[in-house]
């Protein structure tokens, strides 16, 4: 029987590479978006072209009942969960900390921080030993901005991913006994189109000389990192953020 993985926001960028190499590796793959279906189907024919199983699910992680269904039509169409990426997640435009509006902050916090949270809840249900599962694994994808701040960018995505930190390490003490670990990645400057969502398309490039390595890293970079946490092969790796930053 397959392990089944869900990646949210599963249809571009690291999603998208995690979704692929993990069902490269033999996982079942449910490859969640919002509104791009187009994306997400073309990343399930990538995957079904290659021999592997996979469906493209639509849900907006903030949104509390679309990710009830989102895990219903998962159990029906894969089977029981095994393997959660917690990978949706956006930024906005640059802005200082004055200029930043209660809907924008509502909006980055019910996305990055509570969608995780939603969804990792659901993985839970279905993965501990006490609801009667196997155990599991679970991946958060947070970002250096939790340690740099990113001043006078996006101070509000920094904030969202130093929660999703916090919220590692907590539901990995709490679930470590139940046959669930939780780990999470914080990317640094990797080339996807996230940095034009949020009006800087050419950021990578613009900084990638403050990176000890001196480049930006790629989406298929972090989800090595991120297939490999999920694997028997990090079978006592728990509560660890693992740096894909180039050192920096």
């Amino acid at each position: 029987m397959s392990e089944v993985l869900l990646v949210t926001g599963g249809s571009r960028g690291i999603g998208a590479a995690t979704a692929i190499l993990a069902a490269r590796r033999g996982y079942a793959v449910a490859v969640n978006y919002t509104n791009n279906g187009a994306a997400a189907d073309a990343v399930v024919r990538s995957i079904r072209d290659g021999g592997g199983q996979a469906l493209a699910v639509q849900a907006d992680v903030a949104q509390e009942d679309q990710v009830m269904q989102m895990f219903a039509e998962v159990d029906a169409r894969l089977g029981r969960l095994t393997a959660l990426v917690n990978n949706a997640g956006i930024v906005d435009r640059t802005a200082r900390v004055e200029e930043m509006t209660v809907a924008r902050l509502q909006r980055m916090f019910d996305i990055n921080v509570i969608g995780s949270f939603l969804c990792a809840r659901e993985a839970v249900k279905r993965m501990s030993t006490r609801h009667g599962g196997s155990g599991g694994a679970i991946v958060n994808v947070s970002s250096a901005a939790a340690r740099l701040g990113a001043p006078g960018q996006y101070v509000d995505y920094a904030a969202s991913k130093g929660a999703i930190d916090a919220f590692t390490i907590g539901l990995a003490k709490e679930v470590a006994a139940e046959g669930i670990r939780v780990n999470a990645v914080r990317p640094g400057l990797i080339e996807t189109d996230i940095h034009a969502s949020g009006g800087l398309p050419n950021r990578v490039r613009e900084l990638e000389h403050l990176v000890p390595m001196q480049r930006g890293g790629s989406a298929e970079e972090v989800a090595q990192a991120i297939v490999w946490l999920l694997s028997p092969e990090a079978s006592y790796t728990t509560m660890s953020l693992v740096e894909v930053s180039g050192g920096r």
